[in-house]
This record gives structure tokens, C-alpha cells and sequence, in this order.
């Protein structure tokens, strides 16, 4: 083992993470993912303090005082305040350094490919804050297609197609770089609020965020299933006020749910078309992978692959895919040449 290797590996730390928004994922290279959390940051409105940070604060969404107030600093793939985005991080990485001593500490922060300059800004200046050594970001898509296990440095076109709580991301990646991509401010929290809005205006039953993510998760599909579902809700009843249940089919949760999901397959088409054609022919022969939450909807990959004749495959453990993307490229970054040029232009905006 050479000096440097043995160095890096007693006295440096590296760490990815997946600036999501609605949860904030952490990896610690050689120990995996230490920290999977909802996006939530908790402020006493009085001082400006935060109270708590990820799954303490949102178990205060709803529940607190006047003076404190439960957000999520991230909205539809944005950083909204990106202050308490800086807090939110400077406390994740200050808990995954936990237990663990070391001289350098390396960070790659997966980010929403809408973000802004001062917002990329702030993030590496909250890194640096909670004691990265070097700190950098990197757009989500290119992550998740490097945690899906793509061949992002070679000359081939790869084509992923990230689905997270407030934006899905499709991209096309060829030797180390993004050559077409689009994002679209619909995805999981979208697909819940018409889950809800479908409710109040059938069955007239009022549901909460979490009710509606359940539905989704129990019974929702883009596409007819072998053997249709149903689930058994309970809802504040808008006509007398009091608690009622109701029986949803999925169905009707795929009626629901066309309009967001039609708007994904849409982006992905339009991706597609505006691809060059050599790129294109090598995402036919590999296939669009899907990654992040929506993912997992049930039948969304048969959809896409219908609208677009195409192959579609869900990406290994696609929840995880951006922050084993990040994972695996600070890890890189000492090695591979093309891995520090993509991190040091995208860090420089």
C-alpha cells in the first residue's frame, strides 16, 4: 500500500449525502448510509434557534408551540431557505462525523439540478462550516446514474430518470457529463396531493400528507395490475366534521394520479427527442433506469417503456441511488481524473 492510500485511509473521511426534499440521505465511505432522515428543520420564530433537525423535527410538524415552527427548507427541488437548508446540513454531517476522528474530511452534496448559485454557495459554505476539508456538489441526476452503476465516464449514452419527492430529473450522460437533461417540479409530493385532492372531491373525506403517502404506497400504480387493490382509509368527513372511512380502490388512485404521471412520462419523451441521435441509439440498447422513490410505483416502468418503446429498469436499491452515487465520488475523486473535473466544474457553477 502506497503512502498516500495509507494516509487517506487512516487520517481522511469521506462522506455523501442526498440533499433531498423530503429526506436527506448520509454516506460515510467504509461504514455505508448513517443517516437516512425527512428534510425538516425546527425553528423557535423568537431567536432564529433551530430546536431540532430531520426525524425529531418532523415529528413536531403540527404539534408545536406558536413560537416554534416545523419546515422544510427544500420545496419542489429548490432550496426555499437556504439558511435552514445550511443548518440542516452543517447538523447531518456534524453527526455522521460523530465517533469518528480523522485530519480531512471530504463531502459531496447531491443537489437539485434547479438550484441556484447562491444556493450552491451556501451548501459548500455549510459543509465547510460543519469541518469538510474539501466540499463539493454535484446534480442529482448524474449521482443516481452513477449509484445505479452506469457507465458515466465511457463514451456511451446513459439516460436515467430520477423521481424524488419534489422534482424528477431526467438526464443524459456521456463521458463524464450531462449532455441533455430536463427537470419537471412534479414528483412524489405531487402525486400525493392529487391522491388528496381525489378524496375530498369522490368520497368527501379530508386526508393528511402522511394518509395520502400511504395510499400511495399500499395501492397506487401507473399502470393495471394483475389483481387490483383496495385500501381502507380514515378522513375527517367534510360535510359533518366527523372521522369516517372509506374504501379506495386502485383503480381509482390510477385515475387519480394520471395527470402527474403523464407529466413525467412527458418529460421523458421530450428528453428523448431532444437527444442526439448516436446517444440515443445507445439508451435503446442499454435502457432508461429509474431511480429515487417514484421508482417504485407500481407499473410506472411498463408505462414509460410503452409511451417510449423502450427498455425500462428500476435501478438497484433505487431510494439509495444519489447518495451511493455521491458515496462512490468522493471516494473517486483522488483517482479518476474525469470524477474531479465533473466535481470541480459543477462546485464552480
Amino acid at each position: 500500500m502506497s503512502f498516500q492510500r495509507f494516509f487517506r485511509s487512516r487520517f481522511t473521511r469521506d462522506i455523501g449525502i442526498d440533499l433531498g426534499t423530503a429526506n436527506t440521505l448520509v454516506c460515510v465511505a467504509g461504514h455505508g448510509i448513517v443517516i437516512r432522515e425527512p428534510s425538516v428543520v425546527a425553528v423557535n420564530k423568537d431567536t432564529g434557534r433551530v430546536m431540532a433537525v430531520g426525524e425529531r423535527a418532523k415529528q413536531m410538524l403540527g404539534r408545536t408551540p406558536a413560537n416554534i415552527v416545523a419546515i422544510r427548507p427544500l420545496k419542489d427541488g429548490v432550496i426555499a431557505d437556504y439558511e435552514q437548508t445550511a443548518e440542516m446540513i452543517k447538523d447531518f454531517v456534524g453527526r455522521a462525523r460523530r465517533g469518528i476522528w480523522s485530519l480531512q474530511v471530504t463531502v459531496v452534496v447531491g443537489i437539485p439540478s434547479g438550484i441556484t448559485e447562491v444556493e450552491r454557495d451556501a451548501v459548500l459554505d455549510a459543509c465547510r462550516r460543519a469541518g469538510a476539508h474539501r466540499a463539493y456538489v454535484i446534480e442529482e441526476p448524474f449521482a443516481a446514474a452513477i449509484g445505479a452503476g452506469l457507465p458515466v465516464t465511457e463514451p456511451v449514452g446513459s439516460m436515467i430518470v430520477d423521481i424524488g419527492g419534489g422534482t424528477t430529473e431526467v438526464a443524459v450522460i456521456s463521458l463524464a457529463g450531462i449532455v441533455h437533461s430536463r427537470s419537471v417540479r412534479i414528483a412524489g409530493d405531487e402525486i400525493d396531493e392529487a391522491i388528496s385532492a381525489w378524496v375530498r372531491r369522490r368520497h368527501s373525506l379530508v386526508i393528511g400528507e402522511r394518509t395520502a403517502e400511504e395510499i400511495k404506497l399500499e395501492i397506487g400504480s401507473a399502470s393495471p395490475l394483475d389483481e387490483e387493490l383496495r385500501f381502507e382509509i380514515r378522513g375527517r368527513d367534510l360535510r359533518t366534521g366527523l372521522p369516517r372511512t372509506a374504501t379506495l380502490t386502485s383503480e381509482e388512485i390510477r385515475e387519480a394520479i394520471q395527470e402527474p404521471v403523464s407529466a413525467i412520462v412527458e418529460a421523458v419523451k421530450l428528453t428523448l427527442e431532444a437527444t442526439p441521435p448516436e446517444l440515443a441509439a445507445d439508451a435503446m440498447h442499454q435502457g432508461i433506469y429509474l431511480a429515487g422513490g417514484g421508482a417504485l410505483l407500481r407499473g410506472l416502468d411498463r408505462l414509460i417503456s410503452r409511451e417510449t418503446g423502450m427498455p425500462v429498469h428500476i435501478a438497484p436499491d433505487p431510494l439509495s441511488c444519489v447518495v451511493n452515487g455521491t458515496a462512490r465520488m468522493v471516494e473517486e475523486i483522488h483517482s479518476n481524473p474525469d470524477i474531479r473535473r465533473t466535481l470541480e466544474k459543477s462546485s464552480r457553477g
